[in-house]
């Protein structure tokens, strides 16, 4: 069981990176300093949307809407860091 606690972490951490990932990139494009017709760049852009979009979609949905500013991935990290949170209190139950 204790391999379970350890790949659920893993992958926590990985989505963690990949969103951090994806919000400093959106960043960057923003303020024109990454440019989509570049062919890696728009690769690896369109690679994040396709994997993230289905974290954020459901997220995006009880949201309100404010425009410009998207706070779908921030809420996405604090629901990961609660996930974390909970999966390490109850560690117990994956030790046995």
């Amino acid at each position: 069981m204790t391999s379970i606690y350890q790949i659920l972490m893993l992958l926590i951490g990985a989505v963690r990176m990949l969103i951090i990932l994806h919000f400093i990139m959106s960043w960057l494009i923003s303020f024109q300093i990454l440019n989509l017709r570049q062919r890696l760049v728009g690769q690896i852009w369109l690679g994040l949307n396709q994997i993230l979009e289905p974290i954020y979609r459901p997220i995006r949905r009880f949201l309100p809407n404010t425009g410009t500013l998207d706070l779908g991935p921030v809420v996405a990290l604090l629901g990961l860091y609660a996930l974390e949170i909970i999966l390490n209190n109850n560690i117990q139950f994956f030790i046995s």
